[in-house]
């Protein structure tokens, strides 16, 4: 069984991600943006962003938590934003894929409905943005 590790990135700003919400994604394939609610901020998001090929995974907390690696190690309480290593998304790739994306980071970004999981050659940045209602 895997044990990811999780080492957390600072977003820029400190929010309630588990009231937080994937609002939405923008792919094509050499960039990614996705908008994440901000809880309690009016007409604004944060937003994540990549700038190379990405593969993208976004899943609900139920079929997370069934995955094989459900042990972790440094996993912080009401966190958003995480590069990940060990983990089962990440090590379950193609040999094809892998061969050309090498060397490729995990990211997750957790809400408190679900999460995002983006493998990247690219770190992600983040920014606050206007949202229309």
């Amino acid at each position: 069984m895997n044990v990811p590790t999780y080492f957390p990135i600072d977003a820029g700003v400190s929010f309630a991600c588990d009231a937080s919400d994937l609002l939405t994604v923008n792919w094509s394939r050499d960039n990614l943006s996705a908008d994440f609610v901000l809880p309690g901020v009016e007409r604004r998001a944060l937003r994540v962003h990549f700038n190379d090929a990405t593969i993208v995974r976004l899943v609900d907390e139920f079929p997370l938590s069934t995955e094989q690696d459900t042990k972790t190690e440094g996993l912080v309480s009401r966190h958003f934003a995480y590069r990940v290593e060990g983990a089962v998304f990440a090590e379950t790739q193609s040999e094809a894929w892998k061969a050309n994306f090498y060397p490729a980071n995990h990211y997750r970004f957790i809400t408190g409905w679900g999460c995002m999981d983006v493998l990247s050659k690219a770190p992600p940045s983040f920014e606050i943005v206007a949202i229309e209602n």
